[in-house]
């Protein structure tokens, strides 16, 4: 790691500002899923890391049909942030008036699944696997099953919830997105152009300031920027600013 990624503890006003702005993964006992099905399975738990570096999701919302043995399966795949988006998925796209709404998601390292109904293991476990076999990342599917009066026994339930929700994503538009670092640093007036000059050559996003630094003559400006660029973006900024520039992030 270069010296350029070592940094002193942020200020309490910039720890202010990065807190408000930062999203973390916060996943709650009580999530409200648990009331939408019999049966909810949380396995693995999200990691800091799993906000950071690019992940491949899915570009929009996608559906597969198939029936099999007179039951009907619908699959219904797209894309969610966070816990919140993942609910909204659920209740916008499970049928009331179907036998099971089962489902599976993935956010970073975080997943969950549920059978509503089917036998443990049979459904929301099998959409995970589908899941995890994609290689997507912040998606849920959602795959719905009208029974038809054959039962399929635990290998077909397996490979009929698996089998739907793979051939749901198989084909399904994607889309590389890169994670966003939020960065902060405290740099004088009249270096001000030239800072916002490098911010702009490497697309930094969401540039705000603060004059109420404490300091005369010294604002705070914070930003974010794709992770692959926030090294070559602090190199930048040292090499037409000033070296001595402390940068802030989380």
């Amino acid at each position: 790691m270069s010296a350029s990624w070592l940094f002193s503890t942020p200020c309490s006003k910039l720890n202010h500002h990065l807190r408000r702005r930062n999203h973390r993964l916060s996943f709650s006992s009580a999530f409200l899923f648990s009331g939408t099905g019999k049966q909810m399975v949380t396995t693995s738990s999200a990691s800091s890391s799993s906000n950071r570096g690019a992940f491949t999701t899915l570009k929009e919302r996608v559906t597969f049909e198939k029936e099999i043995k007179k039951s009907k399966f619908i699959a219904i795949a797209g894309h969610i942030s966070d816990e919140g988006s993942a609910q909204s998925f659920l209740f916008e796209v499970r049928d009331p008036r179907a036998t099971h709404n089962c489902w599976a998601y993935k956010v970073g390292e975080q997943y969950r699944t549920n059978d509503d109904g089917e036998p443990s293991g049979t459904a929301g476990k099998p959409i995970q696997s589908a899941i995890a076999s994609s290689g997507l990342d912040r998606i849920m599917v959602v795959v719905i099953r009208h029974f038809g009066g054959i039962k399929l026994g635990t290998g077909g339930l397996v490979r009929a919830y698996g089998g739907v929700a793979a051939e749901c994503l198989r084909n399904a538009p994607t889309c590389l997105i890169k994670s966003k670092v939020p960065i902060g640093l405290e740099v004088p007036f009249e270096l001000l152009g030239v800072l916002y000059h490098q911010l702009q050559s490497f697309q930094a996003e969401d540039i705000k300031q603060d004059y109420d630094t404490g300091k005369d003559g010294v604002t705070m400006v914070t930003f974010k920027a794709d992770f692959d660029r926030v090294q070559g973006l602090e190199e930048a900024i040292k090499a037409n600013c000033s070296r001595d520039i402390v940068f802030y992030k989380r």
